[in-house]
């Protein structure tokens, strides 16, 4: 089983917030200063080099505006159609 941080599935995953977070109008800079966390938080997890942990995303995509079940069922239903 490859990594997550490097498979395609985290990626689309990431996709997903990044486009929430752009749906929003909301810049990194602003993301981090609502999470209470540095940008560098922002800019390592949206370029692969840091992996979130489920409450993690729950916490980003609520700081978003965005239900993160919406969000996480958005991308399980994505998963499904492209295993078929």
């Amino acid at each position: 089983m490859e990594k997550s941080l490097k498979s395609a599935e985290y990626a689309r995953l990431i996709t997903l917030l990044v486009a929430a977070r752009h749906k929003a109008g909301i810049r990194q800079q602003a993301l981090a200063k609502k999470l209470r966390k540095p940008q560098s938080f922002v800019a390592k997890y949206e370029g692969g080099e840091r992996r979130l942990d489920v409450v993690e995303f729950i916490t980003i995509a609520e700081a978003l505006g965005t239900d993160p079940l919406k969000l996480f069922r958005r991308f399980i239903r994505e998963r499904a159609k492209l295993q078929q």
